[in-house]
């Protein structure tokens, strides 16, 4: 008898999810998500049966848009706008940082 545990493999969690389950996650209201797929903001992926499949990391982006509108009334055409620049300026950051690492070494 081993006393070492043994690894269950659990199925790998989804990626992506279907329009229901995305509008559950977000609280977005469906006239606002047709809004935000009519300006090209998110993108979707074709599932089976006609579906369309929203990615889980769009939640975090979503959410945020939400947060920033409703802190600052704005329309969402200028919500998207600051998601996307902070988005960039994270990506910027990141990548100095990773600069500064290799000045050092």
């Amino acid at each position: 008898m081993s006393i070492l545990q043994r690894k269950t493999s659990l199925p790998m969690p989804s990626p992506v999810m279907v329009r229901e389950e995305f509008i559950r996650a977000t609280g977005i209201a469906p006239e606002h998500l047709e809004e935000l797929l009519g300006l090209g903001w998110l993108e979707t992926y074709a599932g089976g049966a006609d579906q369309c499949l929203f990615r889980d990391t769009d939640i975090y982006r979503v959410r945020k848009l939400s947060r920033i509108c409703c802190d600052f009334d704005l329309p969402v055409l200028g919500g998207t706008i600051i998601v996307d620049l902070l988005e960039r300026i994270d990506t910027l950051e990141r990548m100095v940082a990773r600069l500064r690492r290799f000045e050092e070494d």
